[in-house]
């Protein structure tokens, strides 16, 4: 039995088409029933992922065909949860490299093949999106062979079977112009590329735990494939770290495998199939779930380092306790040890008293996405500006994140973006023409610089441009970074935002709150178009008389306000300033809300 399965994993940029291409594989392999109700990028199963059409978490899937079962793992494509992948493909026996044929190679495919390539993978090479009317499948491909070659492929690696295909319309074909009927030929192609790997049956059980779920109704469940042995329920288990030690014991009480996207119970689990457990407290991601007799933990592939953190404290406005449930550092505390247990690209610090806690991630986007999950469940919480994490090479000589950023956008904006990017340290490594006025450019670039930039980027480009960022490498720091320059316009009172007042204001600079709106004494309601902090007062009614003539009362026109996401926000900050974030609102503030406080904290850094 063990023969006829296989374990792949699709990697690809991010919105390469990987979780509509798996909808349709599995819609015709005939994992549902006819009548069956099946939504749209089913793996993508996540609130947050539905919403912003990009998946965050590794799932696996299971089809059969032809007296096989082939296990599919879906990947994110977005490089802030590249951990994922890097944990995910050591599951697997071979991948599909799926590549947009109009888009070509982009900064995450280099980065997930490498990481695959490393593994010892064989990838098939998908060409996706070949109903494009924009499509170059053959220069596409010549990029593909480039990336193999500079990425050290050996041999079998670089002779890698070529398939062309279009996930939404569901079919796939051995030549550009061939036959469009189905995904058979793919899944065909599966069967014959890949490999089922060996393992040896007569062996105790043992698996790497790859991936980790919270059940509400198992409690903790595990996922990894079996490497040697069988995994019997009720059977005596233990757990042990990489570096042999025990970390928890327990019995077996569930396994399951996967039935298209759904859990299936099994009595047993075979070596070379992915299974999910239960029946352990304590086991973690990288732990070796195994017999009671087994001592030797298996290998498991190490994560990069993170590249920037951010503390969290609990919400000190005078607003606090209006919107949200969870408002306790041990709440906060609690939540964030369980992401950080569970997710393997962050890490979590906390300071002596355990009220501020440090949570350190690979980009802006990560952590957004864990605030937002947060705000959703109830949490209130303020939030440090983010700061990018240093190391120090051997000479100690202070270095610093650098990221790739790959640009695609039209010809008539490209001074201007080369010219904000010179102002955030960023060097221009390639400039490519890709046809029909459009040209792509290469910087790289501190990330310190790119907080935020891509709100910046597409205004520079009218909405028209793309924006690829990835980590490059630690480089050597760049010297200071031209912070905001605008100051900040401070609510003197607390109460709520009167119109006339935002009217007669609105000159000052751009506002942040509107007629109505809760304000306090320390929050920031506006930017100043110039240096230097202003206190103002947005709760100023218009004096009242007796006197009334025609004309005199002009209507009161509001600029709408800018709907700012909470990546945005956070790229505003000043170190002497924070985010508020509630499950109704963001709101920025100034670290220190008392002004006379302020006053004296700025003598004294000055000082100093």
């Amino acid at each position: 039995m063990t023969t006829s399965i296989r374990n792949i994993t699709i990697i690809a940029h991010v919105d390469h088409g990987k979780t509509t291409l798996i909808d349709n594989l599995m819609k015709q392999s005939g994992s549902f029933r006819e009548n069956e109700v099946v939504d749209e990028r089913l793996m993508d199963s996540g609130e947050l992922e539905k919403e912003r059409g990009i998946t965050i978490l590794a799932k696996p899937a299971s089809i059969n065909w032809k007296d096989s079962r082939i296990n599919i793992i879906d990947t994110p494509g977005h490089r802030d949860f590249a951990a994922e992948v890097e944990r995910v493909l050591s599951m697997a026996d071979g991948a599909l490299l799926l590549i947009d044929s109009a888009e070509g190679v982009m900064p995450q495919t280099k980065f997930v093949l490498a990481k695959a390539l490393k593994q010892g993978l064989k990838p098939i090479v998908v060409i996706n999106k070949l109903d494009k009317a924009d499509q170059r499948a053959d220069e596409v491909l010549n990029e593909t062979f480039d990336l193999f070659v500079s990425l050290d492929a050996n041999e079998e690696q670089l002779d890698f079977p070529v398939i062309y295909a279009s996930g939404r319309s569901g079919w796939a074909s051995k030549e550009i112009d061939g036959p469009r009927e189905n995904l058979n030929p793919l899944l065909d192609l599966v069967i014959d590329h890949v490999k089922p790997a060996e393992f040896d049956k007569t062996k105790p059980f043992a698996m790497l735990s790859t991936l980790l779920y919270a059940d509400s109704f198992l409690g903790r469940s595990l996922v990894g494939r079996i490497s040697q042995g069988t995994a019997k329920a009720n059977q005596q288990i233990k757990a042990i770290n990489l570096d042999g030690e025990k970390v928890d014991e327990g019995r077996l009480t569930k396994i399951f495998r996967y039935e298209g996207t759904k859990k299936v119970p099994i009595e047993v689990g075979e070596a070379g199939d992915i299974v999910v457990i239960a029946g352990l407290e304590k086991a973690n991601v990288a732990d070796t779930i195994c017999d009671t007799e087994v001592n030797i933990p298996i290998q498991a592939t190490p994560i990069d380092p993170p590249t920037m953190s951010i503390k969290i404290t609990v919400n000190s406005s005078p607003l606090a306790g209006t919107e949200g449930k969870k408002l306790t550092s041990t709440q906060i505390r609690e939540r964030l040890v369980q992401e950080a247990q569970n997710n393997v690209g962050i890490s979590f610090s906390e300071n002596e008293n355990k009220d501020s806690f440090e949570i350190s991630g690979r980009g802006e986007l990560m952590l957004e996405i864990l605030l937002t999950q947060m705000r959703r469940e109830g949490f209130e919480m303020t939030v440090s500006p983010p700061r990018v994490l240093f190391q120090k090479n051997e000479n100690g000589e202070k270095l610093e994140p650098i990221e790739e950023i790959t640009m695609d956008l039209d010809e008539e904006f490209s001074s201007k973006v080369i010219d904000s990017m010179n102002k955030r340290k960023g060097k221009l490594i390639d400039l490519k023409d890709t046809g029909k006025n459009k040209k792509r450019l290469i910087f790289h670039a501190p990330t310190r610089g790119l907080m935020g930039y891509t709100s910046r980027f597409l205004t520079l480009t009218k909405g028209t441009g793309v924006i690829n960022r990835i980590f490059h490498s630690y480089g050597k720091f760049e010297g200071d970074m031209e912070g905001r320059r605008n100051g900040a316009l401070i609510s003197m009172e607390q109460g709520k935002a009167v119109a006339f007042a935002i009217y007669n204001l609105q000159a000052r600079g751009e506002m942040f709150v509107t007629h109505n709106d809760p304000v306090y004494s320390g929050m920031i309601v506006g930017l100043s178009p110039k240096p230097g902090d202003m206190i103002i007062n947005v709760m100023k009614g218009k004096k009242l008389t007796n006197m009334r003539t025609q004309g005199t009362d002009e209507n009161v026109v509001l600029t709408p306000v800018r709907k700012m996401s909470i990546a945005e926000q956070l790229s505003m900050l000043n170190s002497d300033e924070a985010l508020e974030i509630t499950p109704n609102s963001c709101r920025l503030r100034k670290a220190v809300l008392d002004p006379h406080e302020r006053k004296k904290l700025s003598k004294l850094s000055e000082a100093s």
